[in-house]
């Protein structure tokens, strides 16, 4: 009777921690880790803030993932054949594959991921413009069928960073794309504990002992997901010099991307090292509205690029020039697909110019709104930036400022600015979102399917269709180029500088993976 009772607590616990709502657990060796800002929208596919893609890669497992190198290797697969004319892609998965909840992943859990992903995601959309339909072979195998050969699958079925085709249960994927899940089951290497995650305090991931890892070693977001500690949180911390004091004490572990002008204290902290996660960098940009006045002028969008400086913003916000980079080039410098700007673009601002197609537009000096971040610390100074260049170039601009997710949130709002609509906010990207006119979505161009600022240009997404076909390298960057020179030309939006950045964590932290994305998995904590 007491086996049985034992068992059947158990069996009650285990349940009760796969359906996140579990008991505090016995912690073991826990990661303390804070992001670049709060945590408060759980779905990765609704939203491409950096956290919430953080917290999708605890969770969920993709069909396939990009290694240290960027090479796209199989995931969730176990193996793929393409047709001989290219159009017939079929996809096995591997062998203990189960979602949080003891449910095997099946096809069709992943055709209706790849569905929802398709509907959000830049490269996403994309790929199913060229999609004809999917076909279950069986629980384990599926088709995607294409209408005319396209280069760009794996690529896309391994983006790495946000949005990232995140694998879900079928109930879940088949959420509506504009609206949020309701769950966190997935089937990645943690489980999300509900029951002891508190929004604007902490969230807690715990070891899935179910998770069967890839044979492979870790690299990149690749090969196996061992994960060596027994539970994460993430704790919200978003004041950094709190963030500084509670690493150099030991109370946090990990912090994802430490201000720079705090680095010069961490490096003479003995308990700390720095570690550059990233290499490839970061990209600071600023998004106008067109579907509002005044943007929804082209003379006007054009008149605002005209009024930026690069190294101004690079300046106040990095500091150090070891840290940054003045780079003209929209796909990232240092990549295939870079190529500077023409002239004086965002080197030199050419105000008179600016004032003139504002006079020649018509523009009547109605101040635009301009959204700042005041809890990023690497965006905080971006908006004070662009509002003294505006103004330089002609322009009133009112400046309002907010927490990061206030900002993420009001950037869907497509309306008026009376009616908490923008004109103008500033995010950043990691390099490897936008090596590419596919993958950058802000270069998508297809109006109210476009990311946040709505661009609406048949010719530019005739230049990425063309991109998309194209196998040849050489001709691949020419349409690069052209692709750049499009967004220049429409004004699409401001690309204002690369820029670098170590994290940090303790000395008795070792694991953390060189990948475009801070992972926990093969941490260990000694």
């Amino acid at each position: 009777m007491k086996k049985v009772m034992k068992r059947t607590l158990a069996a009650m616990v285990a349940g009760a921690i796969l359906s996140s709502a579990g008991p505090v657990l016995a912690q073991g060796k826990v990661v303390k880790f804070v992001q670049n800002g709060n945590l408060t929208i759980l779905d990765p596919i609704w939203t491409t803030a950096y956290v919430t893609r953080n917290h999708g890669y605890f969770i969920y497992d993709t069909l396939f993932a990009a290694d240290e190198n960027n090479a796209v290797k199989p995931q969730m697969v176990d193996k793929y054949e393409v047709s001989g004319d290219k159009t017939v892609w079929t996809f096995t998965l591997r062998d203990g594959l189960e979602w949080h909840d003891g449910k095997p992943v099946t096809s069709e859990d992943c055709i209706a991921s790849i569905k929802r992903w398709g509907a959000r995601d830049a490269m996403g959309q994309k790929l199913m413009d060229f999609v004809k339909e999917f076909k279950e072979v069986n629980p384990k195998t599926f088709q995607m069928v294409l209408k005319e050969p396209y280069g760009l699958v794996l690529d896309s079925l391994g983006k790495p960073s946000s949005q990232v085709p995140f694998m879900m249960p079928k109930r879940v994927a088949d959420t509506d794309p504009f609206k949020q899940i309701d769950s966190q089951i997935g089937s990645g290497p943690f489980i999300y504990v509900n029951a002891e995650s508190k929004p604007g305090e902490k969230h807690v991931y715990a070891k899935n002992t179910k998770y069967k890892p890839r044979a492979e070693p870790p690299s990149g977001l690749a090969g196996g997901k061992v994960v060596k500690v027994d539970r994460v949180e993430i704790i919200e911390m978003p004041d950094p010099q709190q963030q500084v004091n509670a690493i150099a004490a030991g109370e946090i572990d990990v912090i994802e991307q430490p201000p720079h002008d705090l680095i010069p204290v961490l490096k003479k902290e003995k308990g700390v090292t720095l570690f550059n996660w990233n290499p490839l960098g970061h990209q600071f940009i600023f998004r106008m509205n067109w579907l509002q006045p005044p943007f929804n002028n082209p003379k006007i969008r054009e008149a605002a690029l005209l009024s930026i400086r690069q190294e101004d913003y690079l300046k106040a916000t990095v500091g150090e020039p070891e840290f940054y980079k003045v780079c003209t080039a929209a796909f990232i410098c240092g990549t295939p697909n870079a190529v500077d700007a023409p002239g004086d673009m965002f080197v030199k601002p050419n105000f008179e110019k600016s004032k003139a197609l504002l006079k020649e537009a018509g523009y009547d000096g109605t101040p635009i709104v301009l959204l700042q971040s005041t809890t990023l610390p690497v965006l905080t100074n971006t908006a004070p930036v662009t509002k003294a260049l505006l103004e330089q170039g002609g322009f009133k601009v009112d400046m309002q400022s907010m927490d990061w997710q206030t900002v993420v949130t009001r950037r869907t709002n497509k309306g008026p600015v009376s009616q908490g609509g923008w004109n103008i906010f500033h995010t950043f990207s990691v390099a490897a979102d936008i090596l590419n006119p596919i993958s950058t979505s802000y270069m998508v161009a297809n109006g109210d399917k476009a990311w946040f600022g709505w661009p609406n240009d048949p010719e530019m997404e005739k230049l990425r269709d063309a991109y998309a076909k194209e196998t040849d390298p050489v001709k691949n960057k020419a349409l690069a180029a052209a692709v750049q020179a499009r967004a220049l030309q429409t004004a699409q939006y401001g690309w204002i500088g690369q820029w670098y950045g170590p994290g940090a964590m303790r000395s008795n932290i070792s694991g953390w993976l060189k990948a475009p994305v801070p992972v926990m998995w093969n941490i260990e904590k000694k």
